[in-house]
């Protein structure tokens, strides 16, 4: 039996992505969630550790354009991939949703915030897919019912829920 066994080369893996438009190459323990990863190697504390289990949504990035649970995706799934966190959103101006959650006052302490984001846009991309939901009762389109269930797996303590909802609503009409 090993015990204590600190992880060697055959549990480390080189991984390469582009994080926020930036090329990133890393050895990585395999056993390392992209979340951690972000946090505590990359210093994008943007990206909130909730649950730690899924089930928040306050851990939410992009991958490849599609949102994701960062503390549920192992580093090494990103290799070869896109990652963007909240803090790669902002160009010279704030994101069109960043702004729209200023404009709706859609937070209150701040922690769900990125998280919301990310998964908002991610959502309205979805949507302009056509990706349904179980809400979906004819064409997509962005109601409040249907932002509402598409958002579901991202917890606002606060219960800012209605004007996290018009401020997608606003982004998704413009």
């Amino acid at each position: 039996m090993v015990r204590n066994a600190m992880p060697g080369p055959e549990l480390s893996s080189t991984v390469r992505l582009m994080l926020n438009g930036a090329p990133q190459e890393l050895t990585v323990d395999n056993r390392t969630t992209l979340l951690d990863l972000l946090r505590d190697r990359l210093d994008h504390t943007g990206t909130k550790k909730g649950c730690d289990h899924g089930q928040c949504g306050a851990c939410t990035v992009l991958v490849d354009g599609r949102r994701a649970n960062s503390c549920l995706l192992l580093a090494v799934a990103v290799d070869g991939r896109e990652v963007t966190t909240v803090e790669g959103l902002e160009d010279d101006e704030p994101h069109p949703m960043q702004a729209a959650f200023l404009a709706h006052d859609a937070f209150q302490c701040g922690y769900c915030t990125p998280g919301q984001i990310c998964s908002a846009i991610g959502m309205l991309d979805e949507l302009a897919e056509g990706w349904p939901s179980a809400v979906t009762t004819g064409p997509v389109h962005p109601d409040d019912a249907e932002i509402r269930e598409r958002m579901s797996g991202n917890l606002c303590r606060c219960a800012a829920y209605p004007n996290i909802v018009a401020a997608i609503r606003e982004v998704a009409g413009a």
